[in-house]
């Protein structure tokens, strides 16, 4: 999301009768935004829903076979690997960067290859979220859009209409456009968006706002659920509020998740630096070994290879269904879909978002049966320390947490906010030593 640096005096442009034409073409930029973002999530969630569950029925199989993962896996990887090194734009941005809103907006042109790799990715189940998609499918349409009405258009207008259009898209996995409005200005103001940031807000919220009845409408009238991709509150035990002990497993557990998530984050990294040998090849490859730690989770526990397999937004309820997973069980699939999400992470295209808050989730059930600790501290605090150190943003996180948890009362906050601050600190401190240690050129030499 690009913010004009020039000075301005935000409340003489919000009171100009150009600003006020800008909210209403943002509002329809929302309604346009919201009604292509409906289409995307609703076709990734037919493809995953139609390769992984009703496919393997009509080809006359009573089960799905273990190995069936793969050759869609190896689909996946061919796309991708297509719309990375073929289409302009190589896909969108790589999810290892997190939620990543700096720079220029999307271009219309780079829309088919953002999308393909997407839809790729999401949809043959790949480990990655929609959010990163949707920033970029908001971007492009709004300057398409903006493009469709003055050619010659500013680039500040376009800036601005691209920044209330991936407002109106990223509020629809987040099920409110506040919690997006949170996460992209945080974003854009640890990009160095600066003062200008209060012209963003309200086209954003307008753009959100409207575009959320396009949801609304959409649902009634084709039956469709966004409960399929949406995320929505757990089902936590109720908590009365934190004690000494809570605290001291939330301080000691979230500067062990920030260790774990800048440990897959350097594993992403390298596969990076791997696969860039040979791109298409070794895509494909990266593609077919998280086929395989699917397999290797099902073989292992008789578990559905699928909990290995994708974001994990529309999978945190069987988390808490009865009887629950076994200890071992949580074990291999936090160890495995963290390797998977690694992989991912790095050589595909996605939002890293989702599967950092199931992993956290799962985290969180392992850790309940720690002495003087019970489920919903747990759940609430990890997954909290893994979404601040993937996306670097302390205040999105809080947020996000907080509406996860919020069936569980507001009690949990206080331990949500400390565990994003140590995981924050934690992940600043390994990435400040990870540059300290990187060797400079004259090492090289």
């Amino acid at each position: 999301m690009a913010v004009d640096a020039t000075p301005v005096d935000p409340g003489t442009l919000i009171r100009s009768r150009q600003y006020q034409g800008l909210l209403v073409l943002a509002a329809i930029i929302g309604l346009l935004v919201s009604l292509a973002s409906w289409g995307f999530l609703a076709l990734v969630h037919e493809i995953q829903v139609g390769v992984y569950e009703h496919l393997p029925g009509e080809l006359g199989y009573d089960t799905v076979p273990w190995w069936w993962p793969l050759p869609w896996l190896g689909l996946a990887g061919v796309l991708t690997a297509l719309a990375i090194l073929r289409l302009p734009g190589h896909g969108g941005h790589v999810p290892a960067e997190g939620l990543k809103v700096g720079g220029g907006p999307t271009q219309p042109i780079e829309l088919p290859g953002v999308l393909l790799a997407a839809l790729a990715t999401l949809g043959l189940g790949l480990v990655l979220g929609p959010e990163g998609p949707l920033i970029a499918l908001g971007m492009g349409l709004a300057v398409f859009a903006v493009r469709l009405v003055r050619k010659d258009a500013p680039q500040q207008v376009l800036g601005l209409m691209a920044a209330a259009g991936s407002f109106a898209a990223i509020s629809t996995v987040f099920g409110s456009p506040v919690i997006g409005a949170v996460i992209l200005l945080e974003a854009a103001a640890l990009s160095g968006g600066g003062p200008a940031l209060s012209l963003v807000l309200l086209p954003g919220l307008i753009a959100a706002g409207l575009g959320s009845l396009v949801f609304i409408g959409m649902g009634d009238w084709t039956g469709l659920s966004t409960s399929a991709w949406a995320l929505s509150p757990l089902d936590l035990p109720a908590y009365g509020g934190p004690d000494w002990g809570d605290f001291a497993w939330t301080i000691v557990l979230a500067i062990a998740a920030a260790v774990v998530v800048f440990v897959i984050v350097e594993i992403a990294r390298l596969t990076i630096r791997l696969v860039s040998l040979k791109p298409f090849v070794l895509t494909v490859a990266a593609a077919l070994v998280v086929g395989g730690l699917a397999i290797a989770f099902h073989l292992a526990t008789d578990q559905p290879a699928n909990a290995v397999l994708f974001s994990g937004e529309n999978a945190f309820e069987a988390l808490f269904e009865e009887p629950g997973l076994s200890l071992s069980a949580l074990t291999l699939l936090l160890v495995f879909k963290g390797l998977a999400w690694s992989i991912s992470l790095g050589n595909f295209r996605g939002g890293p978002t989702f599967p950092a808050l199931f992993l956290g989730t799962v985290a969180g059930l392992l850790a309940a049966d720690l002495p003087g600790f019970s489920e919903t501290p747990a759940v609430a605090a990890l997954m909290a320390a893994a979404c601040v150190s993937i996306l670097r943003l302390p205040l999105a996180s809080v947020v996000v947490a907080l509406l996860l948890t919020s069936q569980a009362g507001l009690s949990v906050a206080p331990l949500i906010i400390v565990a994003v601050v140590v995981a924050y600190i934690t992940t600043e401190g390994l990435s400040a030593r990870r540059v300290a240690l990187r060797p400079t050129s004259s090492d090289a030499a």
